[in-house]
């Protein structure tokens, strides 16, 4: 099994802290804030990569637009019957898809049915594939469409 890199660790966090957050119904960003305040006291609660803080953060702006494609992608489901971690293993990797230029989609996808396997049950890498792969088909033209909105660098 090869060791997982440092991005899979910040997803693998941001997962934990949107799972976190909506157990604790407090924003995910407010978790990063105050754990990026505790390190300073007490380094065994761990660094947060800025990986994790730029997904998170990012997702928070976006959250609503996020929901809507995730929920349009689900046959038979909700967004709030999904198991918690489903859920935000889907918002995580939908905001990558859209956002995170530098990550191929592919890779993006293969991420989210890793954390899966590692966080969830049986039944969900082949749940999550399944509606990532349909979301990743949309993930150029709302990349496309994002960099044309983008005002002109003056360098």
């Amino acid at each position: 099994m090869k060791q997982p890199g440092t991005r899979h660790k910040a997803r693998r966090r941001a997962v934990d802290l949107l799972f976190e957050a909506e157990a604790k119904k407090v924003s995910a960003t407010q978790l990063v804030a105050e754990r990026r305040e505790y390190v300073r006291e007490d380094e065994s609660v761990g660094t947060i990569h800025d990986y994790t803080a730029t997904v998170i953060d990012g997702l928070a702006a976006d959250l609503p637009q996020v929901d809507a494609v995730v929920s349009s992608h689900l046959k038979g489901w909700t967004l709030q019957r999904l198991p918690a971690v489903d859920r935000a293993i889907l918002r995580l990797a939908t905001w990558e898809l859209f956002h995170a230029t530098d990550v191929d989609p592919i890779v993006i996808v293969d991420e989210a049915v890793e954390l899966a396997k590692e966080l969830s049950t049986d039944d969900s890498p082949a749940f999550v594939n399944g509606v990532l792969a349909q979301i990743a088909d949309l993930a150029p033209q709302v990349r496309a469409a994002a960099a044309a909105e983008e005002p002109p660098r003056r360098d």
